[in-house]
């Protein structure tokens, strides 16, 4: 007890937790082993005796990753952490498959517990219309809240629905969890520079995942999002939003019940799977994405637990809890990158680069962002989504950016949602479906730019006609770019 009480790191050890890490990674286990024992040290004792009992009622067999999952569900903040990378391609497969449980895990709180934070939550008049009849068993709980089955008569109709509640005392946890944060973020930059392991943000990475939570637990932000998700895909008889239900507010979400499973579970043949893939792509990102409103709304969190496919053949997207909405001048930016990157063009690269990150065009970290970009573009890459993606990524590491909290949590939705796609058995398909659709919404636009001004931008592809006559110049110039890059290397050498 005495062990359990300071957190002897040594059970960590015993535990061995930490041993899920791979051999290719054995550089980084101390640099985990550090952060774990620091972390969990810094919880109250009654949670820490809660981990530790949690371990020990699992078999003697369990497997790290099995121990590691464990671990996580019992701390939001940790939960959250395994749910973003939990699609990572760079794992490995055991430690994926344990961290993907995280996405929707079977009740573990006392659905007693929940049904009475449940009726606390709901409104005498909700009570009334609804006459809801309670499940007895929770159908999927995550970081923050935990869904319970109902059946309610309205209108002489009888009709199945979930109420999604804010788990009790999580709010506490979670304030607890978030302070330590902070020197958990030093402890880990500190003790990499020692360990000689390469630079990452940690600062950035906990802070955006603290946000996250933070968000998730207002539940009236997410039926706002559901509201507006359900106006933006109500032209498309292949995408469900469930519909909300009377009863709402800040704690509970009162919605009508989806029948499926997750997508990539789904039963099909390879042909289908790959058909749904296309359109999981097509829907949660190429619709927003050339869409020529101010404001586009991207789902934050498309792991394959809030991705469905329904009983009848639909894609169900559920917890709309964290949304991205990316103005129209940052998806300008995103398209000007991206044809930057295919005609060689490095101006139009590097300004598109210095919108999206508040760089000035000078600046040595964007300069040479743009020669690398350009220098992988030479070598046959793809400059899709993923190309821009890496770009970025590597240009933020270097210049110590913290990104913009919506391209963060949208960079975010398109490495989840391609993971997602790889499990379906198409993981070559994002790039194409994004690409193929906005040729598809250039082609539409013919009629209405024959009237346009030539620098107007009002159209879902975000170019204008002078943009377009820029790019059809530069298709000339690129054998010349081309040539010219490849040579510039050689000459710096002799």
């Amino acid at each position: 007890m005495d062990a359990i009480k300071n957190f002897d790191r040594r059970l960590l050890d015993h535990l061995g937790i930490a041993d899920f890490m791979p051999p290719a990674l054995a550089a980084w286990t101390p640099l985990v082993r550090d952060g774990l024992w620091f972390f969990l040290a810094g919880l109250s004792e009654a949670r820490r005796l809660a981990i530790v009992q949690g371990q020990w009622q699992l078999p003697l067999d369990a497997t790290p990753e099995r121990r590691l999952t464990t671990l996580l569900g019992e701390c939001p903040t940790l939960h959250k952490l395994g749910q973003v990378v939990a699609r990572h391609p760079g794992l490995p497969e055991a430690l994926k498959a344990e961290l993907q449980t995280l996405e929707s895990l079977p009740g573990v709180s006392d659905p007693a517990a929940i049904r009475v934070a449940i009726l606390a939550e709901l409104p005498t008049q909700a009570r009334s219309t609804l006459a809801p009849v309670l499940g007895e068993e929770i159908l999927a709980e995550g970081s923050v809240a935990a869904v319970l089955p109902f059946d309610f008569r309205a209108d002489g109709v009888v009709g199945q629905g979930v109420f999604k509640v804010v788990k009790p005392g999580v709010a506490e946890k979670l304030a607890e969890e978030l302070a330590l944060l902070v020197p958990l973020a030093e402890l880990l930059a500190r003790r990499s520079g020692e360990l000689g392991l390469a630079s990452v943000d940690f600062s950035g990475i906990l802070v955006h995942v603290g946000r996250l939570l933070q968000r998730e637990l207002r539940l009236d932000v997410e039926q706002a999002n559901m509201v507006a998700a359900a106006e933006c895909y109500g032209d498309d008889p292949d995408v469900l939003i469930p519909r909300l239900l009377p009863g709402c507010g800040p704690r509970l979400t009162v919605m009508e019940r989806v029948f499926g499973c997750k997508l990539p579970d789904a039963p099909l043949a390879p042909w289908q799977r790959r058909r749904l893939a296309q359109k999981a792509v097509s829907a949660l990102v190429a619709k927003p994405f050339w869409s020529s409103a101010q404001r586009a709304l991207f789902h934050g969190d498309p792991h394959g637990g809030n991705l469905l496919a329904t009983d009848d053949g639909r894609l169900a997207i559920i917890d709309w809890s964290l949304v991205a909405c990316l103005e129209k001048p940052q998806r300008e930016a995103i398209v000007d990158a991206v044809l930057g990157g295919v005609l060689l063009d490095a101006a139009r690269l590097g300004d598109a680069l210095g919108r999206l990150t508040g760089l000035g065009r000078d600046d040595a970290h964007l300069m040479t962002a743009v020669d690398e970009g350009l220098a992988a573009m030479r070598r046959a890459r793809f400059a899709g989504a993923d190309w821009l993606v890496g770009l970025l990524d590597d240009l933020g590491r270097s210049a110590g950016l913290n990104p913009q909290q919506d391209l963060l949590l949208f960079r975010k939705a398109w490495l989840t949602i391609a993971g997602v796609i790889a499990d379906l058995g198409a993981e070559d398909a994002a790039d194409p479906v994004l690409v193929a659709t906005g040729l598809a919404q250039w082609l539409g636009e013919w009629p209405a730019r024959l009237l346009a001004q030539p620098d107007s931008r009002r159209f879902g592809t975000h170019l204008s006609n002078a943009d377009l006559m820029r790019s059809w110049a530069g298709c000339w110039l690129w054998p010349l770019r081309y040539v010219g890059g490849l040579r510039a290397p050689l000459a710096e050498g002799t």
